[in-house]
């Protein structure tokens, strides 16, 4: 059986992680805590440096406890697609970035639903199908330590992806190597992307769904993924929790005078 000191520090944890206590915002004094039945002055100050050994708050003499911002997470950029992850290994790119931003990480973290669907314009013209045709959708929700991160739905051509994992509706990732390894081993291997990103407000079903606070901005991803003959294979929309990832993009910089000079 738990001390009563883990179990306050573990409710007052969840309330924290839940944005019942928002970054910036105080914990109840321990007096007050003491005076609701929470537990002793001694229980309720062991709770507190629990909760500061795990850098969910602050102490300081003379300005209380107050609940610490979140560490972003890093979102790699083009590092996260490295075709060693996932042709040649298991590792797919929301594992990825948990590796480079040393956090635990597993396979349950996403779950994931299949529906065939009608395409709307914009996942129409990146597919190159017209408004209203047959696509899959494969909706993903990614959780850290049991709390969402950000939401991936991605869109592909019913030919593309007919009779993979990719279209089981058996909740659960795609499998090793995850999508882009499916799609490599039924012959559409991915040779380069777009990625674009917008913040904006966001909706209430996404403040509910991402545990996010009212007044929250996500980022929103569209990537399209193409083969090397120019053909989108998968189209993905993101919805990121704006405060919970740091983007990354590290990248060789272009000179497309030398490219032209040795073309000529």
């Amino acid at each position: 059986m738990a001390p009563k000191w883990r179990d306050l520090a573990d409710k007052l944890a969840e309330r924290i992680k839940s944005g019942e206590y928002a970054p910036g915002q105080h914990l109840p004094h321990i007096r007050d805590l003491v005076a609701t039945g929470e537990g002793s002055k001694s229980t309720v100050h062991a709770a507190y440096k629990a909760l500061e050994a795990e850098g969910l708050v602050s102490s300081s003499r003379g300005h209380g406890t107050v609940v610490r911002p979140p560490t972003a997470l890093k979102r790699l950029g083009i590092d996260r697609y490295d075709k060693a992850k996932w042709r040649d290994g298991d590792e797919v790119a929301f594992i990825a970035d948990r590796v480079a931003s040393g956090r635990p990480h597993s396979r349950g973290d996403q779950t994931q639903t299949v529906s065939r669907t009608e395409a709307t314009d914009t996942i129409a013209a990146a597919l190159g199908l017209r408004p209203g045709s047959d696509v899959y959708a494969r909706a993903r929700l990614i959780k850290e330590s049991g709390h969402p991160t950000h939401t991936l739905t991605s869109y592909y051509r019913p030919e593309h992806v007919e009779g993979t994992r990719l279209v089981d509706p058996t909740p659960g990732p795609a499998g090793r190597g995850g999508g882009f390894r499916v799609l490599y081993d039924a012959g559409y291997e991915i040779d380069h992307m777009r990625e674009e990103l917008f913040a904006r407000p966001a909706t209430p079903e996404e403040v509910k769904l991402l545990q996010l606070r009212s007044n929250e901005a996500v980022v929103e991803l569209h990537r399209t993924a193409f083969t090397s003959e120019g053909s989108a294979v998968e189209f993905a929309i993101g919805v990121h929790a704006a405060s919970r990832f740091r983007w990354t993009y590290d990248f060789a910089v272009p000179d497309s005078a030398q490219t032209k000079g040795k073309q000529s």
